[in-house]
């Protein structure tokens, strides 16, 4: 019979024990912070729905479901120019939002 001492897997995990660099120390901090998170949840959902939506948009003009860029565009590649705006746009509200993160 083999010695408990002799079995190597690991029972439990240990804390992490960098997980929390700086405990909070006050009510005002912890607003804070907690603002600070609402706000980057916020926009990062805002940003993902945009992306979705600029896909699927993409998708469907790939496709021939719709022609919705035809009043920027008449011809193709100018219907997909004006897509390349579209994400263009995405791609620079998602690096302002992570501007002085």
């Amino acid at each position: 019979m083999a010695d408990e001492t002799d079995d190597k897997r690991p029972m439990h995990s240990e804390p992490d024990e960098q997980a929390i660099e700086e405990p909070t120390t006050s009510g005002a901090q912890e607003a804070s912070e907690t603002a600070w998170m609402m706000k980057e949840g916020v926009t990062i959902g805002l940003i993902s729905i945009m992306a979705v939506l600029v896909l699927a948009l993409g998708l469907m003009q790939g496709t021939g479901l719709v022609d919705f860029l035809a009043p920027f565009a008449d011809t193709g590649l100018g219907q997909w120019a004006a897509f390349a705006v579209l994400v263009l746009i995405v791609v620079a509200a998602f690096v302002w939002s992570r501007r002085g993160v």
